[in-house]
């Protein structure tokens, strides 16, 4: 059989206890694992919760081989096996009774005086002021402009990521199926003074947000991809949209998208 499998897991005790017992289940059912990812493995496990798989696909920069989670984490909505399952698992994977689930990121380009940055996640970008005060940003979508947005930040969000921040800012829940990007505000100010939208915007796959910040003090930025966190200076322009670049999940038979909201948030 031979096929190349790469186990990725958390340091808790739990996910080691849990690699030492699949290691061994998988050898004894004839396949692979090595110790280095490489572009020829043909499946990595990933032991841990939904944070553990995005540092991984951050890690190895959304690899192109499909993923299949182990939950010992809290929520694990992106994880699809249970420990106690790891049998129905392997027993599945080795009689190819699974289908790929292809879930696109997202892409931040950041202008600054010094030089362009690009950043990519699976989940969400958020984009912050570093002060306590808010901040002040010109937002257009494809080149035309659509308002002077006021408040704490933006978060740009995956249909993957709807059910992460986005859904706690009070977003949508979509669908993976559909291809597109949602814009929840963080805080927004709706007053006499300042006018922002105060609902979450959904956007075409092929449409870009561009950001622009208003005034010299709202060029510091804070820009949050999967929970890693870049400060930028002298911020001129940033351009968010979805990417070409994408990861694949394994899912089994039994995967329903709406089933799974409805066990992990009702």
């Amino acid at each position: 059989m031979d096929k190349r499998i790469f186990i990725y897991a958390n340091d808790t005790k739990m996910s080691k206890t849990i690699e030492e017992t699949l290691r061994k289940k998988l050898v004894k059912s004839g396949l692979r694992v090595y110790e280095e990812y490489s572009e020829d493995t043909e499946l990595i496990i990933c032991i841990g919760g939904d944070g553990t798989l995005l540092r991984l696909v951050q890690e190895f920069n959304f690899p192109k081989t499909p993923i299949v989670g182990i939950n010992t984490g809290h929520l694990g909505f992106f994880q699809e096996v249970l420990p106690e399952k790891i049998d129905d698992f392997i027993f599945f994977y080795n009689q190819d009774k699974y289908s790929i689930q292809s879930l696109n990121g997202v892409t931040c380009t950041i202008k600054t005086a010094s030089g362009t940055h690009k950043h990519l996640a699976l989940n969400e970008i958020v984009v912050r002021g570093l002060m306590t005060h808010p901040i002040h940003l010109n937002i257009s979508i494809n080149e035309s402009f659509i308002e002077r947005f006021s408040g704490d930040g933006l978060c740009v969000s995956t249909p993957a990521g709807s059910t992460a921040y986005n859904y706690s800012l009070g977003g949508s829940i979509v669908d993976p199926r559909l291809n597109l990007l949602q814009v929840s505000p963080i805080a927004p100010m709706q007053n006499t003074a300042y006018r922002s939208f105060t609902s979450s915007i959904l956007l075409p796959s092929n449409d870009k947000l561009t950001i622009i910040p208003c005034g010299e003090y709202d060029k510091t930025l804070s820009v949050v991809y999967d929970g890693l966190m870049k400060d930028y200076e002298n911020v001129e322009e940033m351009t968010i949209q979805l990417s070409r670049k994408k990861i694949n999940l394994m899912r089994f038979d039994d995967y329903q998208f709406w089933e799974k909201v409805k066990s992990k948030f009702l």
